[in-house]
């Protein structure tokens, strides 16, 4: 398995000294947060702000694996609000899966901005289809996935656990959309368990290694990270394990970031 980590580990908007550092930790792919590089990711990014981004990303040894933290910067955007703010939504999503591909990206982990609040879940399971069917179709030509990143039940109310993301996906049948695993949200789930794994297993294109609060990897002692990279292999997984931590310090942030590292290279098997 290759190891990548989230840009949110790292300053906002000035973090390219630091790519061949994270490089050094033995990371080989780096996860997108856009709002942590430009302070506007719709209207006020250019072709040429992606396209530079990405030589310093891969100038540094590194490849970028994909998108999260999607709608970050836009609070607005809302897969539940109202008509216009779904349209919004919907025409921001199919940005970024061109912003993704252009970075040469694969992935889109889609977390925030789906609470269904006074929805019913049968109409909101209804709407979510319907929404994704519309974006994968507008972006089948980009070589991009999206997937809904199943969350605890303090994070949303919608598409918790890997079977609600399951049932979405054969829903909507289109081979962009797919499955992600995200390990403080399995245990608060409490789906640390082989047969979830197994289920997700033909489906599963990404995974985050996290901690509550986004913490450092190991730290907490919460998540159980020999068990979930033991099923991991169990399935055959090949893919990107990413770290999704924050920045908690403005100066021991890179020592975070090997600290993390050593977590995921204990628990995780070896690079592919």
């Amino acid at each position: 398995m290759p190891y990548a980590i989230s840009n949110i580990a790292l300053p906002a908007y000035d973090h390219l000294d630091d790519l061949p550092l994270i490089a050094a930790c033995g990371y080989t792919g780096l996860e997108v947060a856009p709002s942590r590089i430009w302070e506007d990711t719709w209207n006020g990014l250019h072709a040429e702000d992606v396209a530079a981004y990405r030589k310093a990303v891969e100038n540094a040894g590194l490849e970028i694996v994909g998108l999260h933290s999607l709608v970050f910067d836009h609070p607005e955007l809302q897969l539940f609000g109202d008509a216009d703010s779904v349209a919004a939504t919907r025409a921001f999503m199919i940005h970024l899966s061109a912003v993704c591909r252009d970075l040469g990206g694969r992935t889109l982990i889609w977390g925030g901005g789906r609470k269904r609040g006074a929805v019913p879940a049968d109409d909101a399971f209804s709407r979510a289809v319907s929404f994704m069917t519309d974006v994968c179709t507008w972006t089948a030509g980009h070589g991009t996935i999206f997937c809904f990143e199943p969350l605890g039940p303090k994070d949303s109310d919608f598409v918790n656990g890997l079977g609600e993301a399951r049932a979405i996906v054969e829903a909507v049948g289109q081979t962009n959309l797919r499955l992600q695993i995200d390990a403080k949200a399995l245990v608060e789930n409490n789906e640390v368990e082989q047969s979830i794994f197994d289920g997700a297993a033909e489906m599963l294109v990404h995974v985050h290694a996290n901690e509550p609060g986004l913490n450092v990897l190991g730290r907490s002692g919460e998540i159980d990270h020999t068990a979930i990279g033991t099923m991991l292999a169990n399935i055959g997984y090949q893919g990107y394990v990413s770290a999704e931590q924050r920045m908690l310090s403005e100066t021991a942030y890179m020592d975070d970031a090997r600290e993390s590292f050593d977590t995921l290279s204990r628990h995780y098997g070896k690079q592919a």
